[in-house]
């Protein structure tokens, strides 16, 4: 489990996030949503260290993040693993060596534990005999697929993906909202999902943050939110809706 209490960040002048406090769930897809320019990256950072808050603090487990010596807090981020928005494939390095990058810099495994773990984790997600191929090589949803296989790498405890759907086409989004879904719950991680996608929220939402100005302004799940009151909410969800029928 991840917890942010009364977190506050502010940028010359502008207060970006307003005293968000939220639990992320063990073993559950947390979502965050809200229109662009809302605080989700900023949150987001926040969590993972990369930017610290102005006030509150993060709790991984019940270990305090901001009051960690650099020592710990490296333990901690060994345990993160993390699906960028644009995949961040290397794009020097083919598939087995893309997924393989992580444990090079953080185990002390031999090459053949190595490519045991890389093995397991392409065939987790259903990439097989692709290890020699090359990102280019690759189609948006394959690339997606071995950004999987490289965040779960380290079996980490906890995962963070950024816009996992951007780029990809309605049924290729399904797929890899399911695979989300599914190793979230073989592992029992803390997945954390930044998301425009209303499809995801209906899909995986099992705990949905929703802010809006850098507000907490809605807290619950996908049986829920058709149903809330909440006039930003309510805004976000049927526009956001809108907008992917257009798009199909």
């Amino acid at each position: 489990m991840i917890r942010v209490n009364n977190i506050s960040k502010s940028f010359n002048g502008n207060k970006v996030l307003k005293d968000i406090s939220f639990k992320f769930q063990k073993g559950k897809t947390n979502l965050i949503i809200g229109k662009s320019g809302s605080g989700k990256s900023v949150l987001t950072k926040c969590i993972v260290g990369l930017i610290e808050p102005d006030n509150g603090d993060v709790f991984y487990d019940e270990r305090s993040f901001l009051n960690l010596k650099p020592k710990e807090k490296k333990e901690v981020r060994k345990e993160i693993g993390m699906l960028f928005q644009a995949s961040a494939l290397f794009d020097s390095l083919n598939v087995e060596e893309n997924v393989a990058f992580p444990l090079r810099m953080f185990t002390n495994f031999s090459n053949e534990e190595i490519l045991e773990r890389v093995n397991f984790c392409l065939n987790r997600v259903n990439i097989l005999n692709k290890n020699n191929l090359f990102p280019s090589e690759l189609s948006g949803g394959m690339q997606k697929r071995v950004a999987i296989a490289r965040a779960i790498s380290l079996q980490p405890k906890y995962l963070f993906c950024d816009e996992p759907n951007s780029g990809l086409d309605p049924v290729t989004a399904i797929v890899i909202d399911d695979l989300i879904k599914e190793i979230t719950d073989e592992y029992n991680m803390t997945t954390i999902v930044i998301t425009h996608d209303m499809n995801s929220v209906l899909e995986i939402g099992d705990n949905i943050l929703f802010i809006d100005s850098g507000e907490k302004m809605w807290e619950g799940n996908k049986k829920e939110i058709l149903d809330v009151k909440v006039k930003e909410l309510h805004d976000f969800v049927y526009v956001s809706k809108f907008l992917q029928k257009i798009k199909k």
